[in-house]
């Protein structure tokens, strides 16, 4: 964790009726100065969306050798790397020679379209990558429900994640541009 980094301590029950996966996690999110909130929102909307045992958070943003999220085999091989944002397409390519699946995870409204027609065209020859957009109003939603102390409740149906606290819940339909059907392979 970085120096000045905001500690997020977060349980995280999740019922996903598409995988079969309920879990409660409890989590803890170190926010970089850097990290805006809403990065840090997508960062655990994405550990939701994929969720297993074996998920892990990155370094964050000040490491370029780590993704934001991943998942190893019990041999240390990457199954799973997840980018947030628009990376570029030279990170991307190497964490698709890195990894067995990966899924980059675009939330930014304006700049993630422009972002996809720069690089869609040439990403497409990557078979085992997923590229999802969360729309920027989306993002803005979550908002409300940080808190430095998070009791959150995931519940997946349909390819569709309702994110909810006593309080607030959001609906997040990730939209696919390219990739896999399925959240976790």
């Amino acid at each position: 964790m970085a120096l000045n980094a905001t500690i997020y301590k977060v349980e995280l029950q999740i019922s996903d009726m598409d995988r079969h996966y309920y879990a409660t996690h409890a989590l803890t999110l170190a926010r970089h100065p850097s990290e805006t909130e809403e990065r840090l929102m997508v960062r655990l909307l994405a550990f939701a969306l994929y969720a297993e045992d074996r998920l892990e958070f990155g370094k964050g943003v000040s490491d370029e050798d780590e993704p934001a999220l991943w998942r190893k085999d019990y041999t240390d091989e990457i199954e799973l790397w997840i980018e947030l944002g628009q990376p570029d397409e030279a990170r991307i390519r190497k964490a698709c020679g890195r990894s067995r699946q990966v899924v980059a995870i675009n939330y930014g409204g304006n700049t993630a379209d422009i972002w996809w027609s720069k690089v869609g065209a040439s990403l497409a020859r990557h078979k085992n990558l997923t590229v999802l957009d969360i729309p920027a109003d989306t993002v803005a939603e979550l908002l409300p429900l940080l808190q430095r102390g998070m009791r959150l409740q995931a519940l997946i149906q349909d390819g569709q994640l309702q994110l909810m606290n006593d309080a607030e819940s959001v609906t997040i339909d990730p939209m696919q541009r390219m990739g896999m059907a399925e959240t976790v392979g």
